[in-house]
């Protein structure tokens, strides 16, 4: 149950910080929640972070260091991996549109500002949504439906992102020029192998 919630907070994280820009609100919570911070070592010991404006650090440093990794000089879509012609394909051809309405995931691409559901921060932000179906089963008594949705996200991992993410996260972490997204990219890196171990062994 603890160990499901965690999971839950983590994808959750890591979905928000892959998915966008930060807002104020995300970099107070990170800078304040000593338990979040912990998980950015090089964040933590980094001076800007303690020094300077919140709002300035954001718009001089972190905004134009997600833009340069998720817009400029990376491509964080599965299928620029997955295929051939390195396109990525935003019609509902993309293979996880199948899982995403099977496990009534929707995409509210206004919002997430992506041109494609098979995003990095989509992806972590679906292993969210049955992670935290998982808890609500397990709160309920539901234990078949438990294993089924471990089971789904265990599918989901192999299938998806571990096809492709451990890819663009080694590069995010070699281009990255701040310590968050350096972090960041590491910290998903090591989640996803570790969650696909702890899922092995539920199951």
């Amino acid at each position: 149950m603890e160990q499901t919630q965690a999971r839950v907070n983590i994808y959750a994280l890591l979905s928000r910080i892959l998915l966008q820009e930060l807002e104020l609100d995300t970099l107070k919570m990170i800078k304040r929640d000593g338990i979040v911070l912990d998980f950015f070592p090089t964040l933590k010991e980094w001076k800007p972070l303690v020094e300077m404006e919140e709002k300035k650090l954001l718009e001089e440093y972190l905004n134009p260091d997600f833009v340069n990794l998720s817009i400029l000089h990376l491509i964080p879509y599965e299928t620029f991996y997955t295929r051939q012609d390195q396109k990525v394909e935003t019609g509902g051809a993309n293979p996880v549109t199948d899982m995403y309405s099977a496990y009534d995931f929707m995409v509210d691409f206004e919002a997430a500002r992506t041109v494609s559901a098979d995003h990095i921060g989509i992806e972590f932000e679906f292993m969210h949504h049955l992670a935290s179906a998982e808890l609500k089963a397990f709160e309920s008594g539901d234990t078949k439906a438990v294993g089924e949705l471990q089971e789904v996200q265990h599918q989901f991992l192999n299938k998806h992102l571990l096809q492709w993410a451990p890819i663009y996260l080694i590069n995010m972490k070699f281009e990255a020029r701040t310590p968050l997204y350096y972090d960041a990219a590491e910290m998903a890196l090591e989640f996803i192998l570790s969650d696909n171990e702890y899922l092995v062994k539920k199951l």
